[in-house]
């Protein structure tokens, strides 16, 4: 029914940016929550970012300033730009959404993208 497709995970230096993409399709009534999570090899799954459909932001301390999660509603999208990269942003990172579709209000979690950031 509903499914997140993510994109924009790469190899970059400290210091560089990468924007993330997230684009849900299927009967889409509304995208409650949506939000940017990261998982590293053998660590706890973390969120990094949260915005709500009234716009309200929440931010993991260490990313604030420098990441930024944006959406585009009419194409069902959201962002999360990452600027100033660290090694310590080295990490899977999976966009997720609460959506509402016909009678149903679930989470929906994407496949996963692959961020390095090299020394």
């Amino acid at each position: 029914q509903v499914e997140l497709v993510e994109s924009g995970g790469d190899l970059v230096q400290a210091g560089g940016s990468l924007r993330l993409s997230c684009a849900a399709s299927g009967n889409i009534l509304s995208i409650n929550v949506m939000g940017w999570s990261r998982q590293a090899p053998g660590k706890q799954r973390e969120v990094v970012a949260t915005m709500d459909k009234g716009g309200r932001l929440n931010y993991l301390d260490s990313v604030k300033g420098r990441f930024t999660i944006s959406r585009d509603n009419a194409k069902n999208a959201f962002y999360l730009q990452m600027n100033s990269l660290k090694p310590e942003d080295t990490a899977v990172y999976y966009c997720h959404a609460h959506i509402t579709s016909q009678l149903y209000a679930n989470n929906y979690w994407g496949q996963g993208t692959q961020v390095t950031v090299s020394s």
